[in-house]
């Protein structure tokens, strides 16, 4: 299907635009080419010290009280009752900013849209203003050990008890679930059915008896990612969000917005923050011709993927799903990504590698480490040819049983 996409703010886009701006530079530093030049927010290098979850529930709380959060959220949650178009105008306005919201964006971003679409009005007014207030932090509990790329084969049960239900299992590459009050929970609780249809989406308390969160160490040195352990937890039926065994149906909501971040999110501030890295380490002002060509094929390709955004984005705008651009959108970050981490860690040579704060070079480095998770977060490489083979080039879908068979028949991997 053509998709017509207008790329020209319209008269009230472009006084939003302007309205945006104005309040970030009031309340926000601007981010230098000489500063973090913002990828590894992405890739997980938030902060997560007291001090730093501090900085950011008051930027929060500030953005939420001038009308700065949940921009797309209905006014009658705390939103602006923005249209998606405004939304990525209010990002494409905050990449020019250094801004501590990486802790709230799962919430905001994924979990809370699809409170809105799937809970009950008492869920609503208990889950959302606090999350938007920057009170509560919420983390995703979806993927596990046996069960990341192919979801649909998630084993943590959630069994029936009165009006509660037990959970047991494990989940993995859970991002901030050791600082975060809720976790939005994917849990069987239909083994008879097929594997997709007996499935339920949950919001944990993460404070719950019977949890336990095990950070992971990553390259990096830090531990943003995380195992989940559960142990006869408890959840109330209050607190499921949609109808029983619904929670597929409920979960393409929160992918649906996860896309939409994905459309979101531009890596043009990283082929500027390379040139100006370029220009710092060149001897005598002239950068090398290979690097140069090095950079005008990254910028090639960080364009491309604009493009790419504008085509999910106006799929979304136009009351659709994204198709095969969202995993074309992926693949193509990630390896953007990881080259270019790589090309600033040579530039840089070995000043990317002394621990100094004040070092610009340094995050090429973390960024060179941190870039391979990409690969895998989000739908592994893999998955995503796989999506592209079927969607676009018509190959037949990988052999396995059938979709109507019942989850606790199928074989064990």
């Amino acid at each position: 299907m053509f998709v017509h996409m207008n790329f020209e703010d319209t008269p009230v886009e472009a006084a939003f635009r302007v309205e945006a701006r104005e309040w970030l530079e009031a309340h926000a530093a601007l981010r230098s080419a000489n500063s973090s030049h913002g990828v590894l927010s992405v890739l997980g290098r938030e902060s997560d010290t007291a001090a730093d979850i501090e900085i950011a529930r008051q930027w929060q709380q500030k953005a939420a009280a001038d009308g700065w959060a949940g921009i797309s959220w209905p006014t009658e949650y705390g939103g602006r009752g923005a249209t998606l178009m405004e939304q990525i105008i209010w990002s494409q306005e905050c990449a020019a900013f250094v801004v501590p919201d990486a802790v709230f964006r799962i919430g905001i971003s994924l979990g809370g849209p699809t409170v809105i679409a799937h809970g009950t009005e008492e869920q609503r007014r208990r889950f959302l203003p606090p999350l938007l207030a920057g009170e509560e932090i919420w983390c995703q509990l979806f993927s596990e050990p046996g069960a990341g790329s192919d979801l649909a084969s998630l084993r943590t049960t959630a069994a029936a008890d009165g009006d509660e239900w037990i959970v047991n299992g494990q989940k993995v590459w859970s991002s901030g679930a050791h600082y975060s009050k809720w976790g939005f929970l994917l849990a069987r609780t239909n083994p008879e059915a097929p594997k997709h249809q007996g499935i339920t989406w949950f919001l944990l308390d993460m404070e719950a008896a019977g949890i336990e969160v095990r950070p992971l160490r990553q390259m990096t040195g830090l531990s943003h990612f995380n195992e989940v352990f559960f142990e006869d937890v408890c959840i109330p039926d209050t607190n499921r969000i949609g109808d029983l065994h619904d929670g597929w149906r409920v979960a393409q909501t929160t992918l649906l917005h996860e896309r939409s971040m994905m459309g979101e999110f531009g890596v043009g501030g990283v082929v500027d923050a390379l040139v100006a890295l370029a220009r710092q380490h060149a001897p005598d002002g002239t950068v090398d011709p290979r690097v140069r060509q090095e950079l005008a094929d990254l910028y090639i390709r960080a364009e491309t993927m604009r493009f790419i955004g504008y085509r999910l984005i106006t799929a979304i705008s136009q009351g659709g799903l994204p198709g095969a651009e969202a995993s074309v959108a992926k693949l193509a970050m990630a390896r953007l990504l990881n080259d270019a981490g790589d090309l600033g860690t040579r530039i840089a040579g070995p000043a990317s590698v002394v621990k100094d704060p004040d070092e610009f070079a340094n995050e090429w480095w973390e960024t060179l480490l941190a870039a391979p998770a990409l690969r895998i977060a989000g739908g592994s490489d893999e998955v995503q040819h796989n999506i592209i083979g079927e969607r676009v080039l018509g190959l037949p879908k990988e052999p396995g049983p059938s979709r109507d068979t019942p989850f606790k028949d199928l074989p064990i991997s």
